[in-house]
Parts: structure tokens; sequence; C-alpha cells
């Protein structure tokens, strides 16, 4: 369990093995079966995680009742909701297994305690917090200046991997377009061929 999230550590920084040993003891593994909630709204977000098996998505519901996806996580991918999590207040978001998954738990104390006793494990969370951002401003950029079909594209291209294991219902809320819309996209890209 653990060795995926030490190949996910060592991209980012360098640790001793004592380090990486002490860090990956901090984390509780959770089994989470299909349609089963890592996170529902309403609840205060405890922890931050890294998936080993399997996928989540992450998303909130609007005021008209629609699911909006706001990323999905599969292994060597790490989940929260960092405003909960960061600030003690009820999350706005629902973290759902979409397969069997597994996933490796940190608390915001034990995160501290990592903090305090092992610095270089700051720089990682900074590393990805930056890459976090990055992703975030470029789905906001493509959501605004790019068309449906362009989005479809990209996320097909993007993440080819990911694509195979999802609905259609479920890319169409991540790429804030209906289910009708998409399979009208899906011919349209299919009669091009």
């Amino acid at each position: 369990m653990t060795k995926l999230l030490q190949q996910n550590i060592a991209k980012h920084i360098s640790l001793s093995d004592e380090e990486t040993e002490t860090f990956c003891s901090l984390f509780q593994q959770k089994l989470i079966r299909k349609k089963d909630f890592l996170l529902r709204a309403g609840q205060v977000c405890r922890f931050e995680g890294f998936v080993t098996k399997g996928l989540f998505r992450v998303y909130h519901i609007d005021q008209n009742g629609f699911d909006q996806i706001l990323y999905f996580a599969v292994e060597n991918w790490w989940i929260t909701d960092i405003d909960s999590f960061t600030n003690g207040i009820p999350s706005q978001l629902f973290i759902e297994a979409l397969e069997d998954s597994e996933v490796l738990l940190i608390s915001k104390k034990d995160k501290e305690f990592a903090y305090t006793n092992l610095p270089e494990i700051e720089k990682l969370f900074r590393v990805m917090t930056q890459k976090t951002h990055v992703a975030l401003q470029r789905r906001m950029i493509d959501n605004l200046s790019k068309t449906a079909d362009q989005r479809y594209l990209d996320f097909i291209e993007k993440y080819p991997q990911l694509f195979q294991r999802l609905s259609n219902l479920q890319i169409a809320a991540y790429l804030g377009i209906s289910h009708e819309f998409l399979s009208k996209i899906r011919r349209k890209i299919a009669g091009r061929k």
C-alpha cells in the first residue's frame, strides 16, 4: 500500500528511508466500496488522502440538483476538500468511490506533526499545491475559452485511461454539459472519422 505513496513522494522530494517510513506511518488505510462516500457535503473533512487503488469523483450538487464534478482521482492522485480540511468548516463537496477503492488518509494533526518533524514534507505539499493550482487555472481557462467539443477531445487526450473507466454521464458532469449534448458531440466526432 505505501509503496505507491513512497514513489509519489520521491518524485517531488528526497527523504531518507527513515523519514519516508516515519511519514508513511502517519497514514491510515481505508477501503471504500463502490458508491460509498469518503466525504459528504455538510461533514468537516478531516483528511488528505492518497489513492492507492480505484477511482473517486469529487463533486458538488448545484441549486438545480445537478452534479458538478470538480475532478476525478485515480491511483497515485491526492484527494481532499482543501477548504474544509484547512479551515475546519463543513464541506460543500462529496467524495464518492466509483469503483472499489483503497486510500491512505492523513489527519491534520499528523500532517502538522510531519511539518514540524520532517521539514521536507512542507516542500512536498507546497509543490503539490502549486501543481493543483496550475491544473485548476488551466481548467478554468479551458471552461471559459473552449467549446464543449474541444473540452471533450482534450479530456480524452489528457486522460485516456480515465476516459475508459467513466460513464458518459460522469464525463458530461465533469465537462459541465448535459448527457444528451455529450451524445451529440460524440456522434459529430464519429461522423468526421
